[in-house]
C-alpha cells in the first residue's frame, strides 16, 4: 500500500506553526507533495528536519516568499528533476519530477491567473509544457502521477458559485478545457473516477465570511493519475478537517 498526500501549504513556515509536522507524524504519507512553500531550504524551520524522517526535496522561486514545491519521500527516489527547461517557469519553483522505479510522480504548482486574467496566457502555457512532459514519459511506457494545485476548477460541480465565477480566473471557459485535455490524453482525475457526481467536495476557500465552515469552497487541487494505475487504485480523500492552510490535504491511495 502507498499513500500519497498533495497540499498547497500557503508558506511552510506559517503551516509549521498551524500544526503541519503533527500532521505529517499523524497521516504518516509514503509521499508527501507541498505547494507555495513560499521559502528557500535554509528557511525551513529547524523542527522539521529534527521531526520527520523522510528524503525532502525543494524547488525554491528565485523571488523570495514566493511560489515554490517540495516533495517528502520515504522511498529515495531514482532520479529528482527541479526543471522543465523553460526559464520563465523555472524561476518560480514550479515543479518537482520524482522518477521512481515503478511510477514517475510530478508535483506542481500551476500559475494563478490573477484577479485581471494577465496571467491566463503564462498559466495555459505551463499546463501545455506539463502535459508534453507527461506524454513523453507515456510514450515511454511509463506510469505516471501528476498531483498539485491546478489553480482551476474543471467542471461547475467542483466550485460553490459556479454562476458567479465564470469570468473569474479558475474557472474560465479556455482554463477549464485544459483539464479536459489533461483527461482527454488519458488521465484519470482520481475523485471523479470513483464520485463522478459527488457534490461539495473542495480544497480551497477564501479566509473571507466564514467560508471555510460554510464549505464554500473551489476544488483546484488534485491527483491524477495514468490509466495504466487504474488496476493499483484504491482510494481517494480530501482532509478538509486539516487546517493550517486555505487548502486543505488531498490523498490518493495505491495498491
Amino acid at each position: 500500500m502507498k499513500r500519497l498526500v498533495s497540499w498547497n501549504v500557503n508558506g511552510i513556515r506559517a503551516c509549521t506553526n498551524k500544526g503541519f509536522i503533527e500532521f505529517v507524524n499523524t497521516y504518516s504519507p509514503d509521499v508527501l507533495c507541498l505547494q507555495e512553500i513560499k521559502a528557500a531550504k535554509e528557511q525551513f524551520p529547524d523542527s522539521i528536519f529534527r521531526s520527520l524522517d523522510y528524503h525532502l526535496y525543494i524547488n525554491s522561486a528565485k523571488r523570495p516568499g514566493y511560489s515554490g514545491v517540495a516533495v517528502f519521500t520515504k522511498e529515495k527516489p531514482q532520479k529528482v528533476i527541479d526543471k522543465i527547461g523553460i526559464e520563465k517557469f523555472d524561476v518560480e519553483g514550479r515543479t518537482l519530477i520524482c522518477e521512481f522505479k515503478s511510477y514517475i510522480l510530478i508535483n506542481c504548482y500551476f500559475p494563478n491567473g490573477q484577479r485581471d486574467h494577465g496571467r491566463v496566457p503564462y498559466k495555459l502555457e505551463f499546463y501545455q509544457e506539463i502535459l508534453k512532459i507527461y506524454k513523453k514519459y507515456i510514450k515511454a511506457g511509463k506510469k505516471v502521477i501528476i498531483t498539485g494545485d491546478f489553480n482551476t476548477a474543471h467542471e461547475p460541480i467542483d466550485l460553490a458559485n459556479p454562476k458567479a465565477n465564470k469570468k473569474t480566473t479558475g474557472f474560465l471557459e479556455h482554463e477549464r478545457e485544459w483539464i479536459t485535455k489533461y483527461l482527454d490524453a488519458g488521465m484519470i482525475d482520481a475523485l471523479r473516477f470513483k464520485n463522478p457526481e459527488l457534490e461539495g467536495q473542495y480544497t480551497w476557500w477564501t479566509y473571507r465570511n466564514n467560508c471555510r465552515e460554510r464549505n464554500i469552497g473551489w476544488r483546484i487541487d488534485y491527483f491524477m493519475f495514468s490509466e495504466n494505475l487504474k488496476a493499483k487504485f484504491k482510494s481517494f480523500q480530501h482532509l478538509p478537517e486539516v487546517m493550517g492552510s486555505d487548502h486543505c490535504p488531498i490523498e490518493l491511495t495505491l495498491k
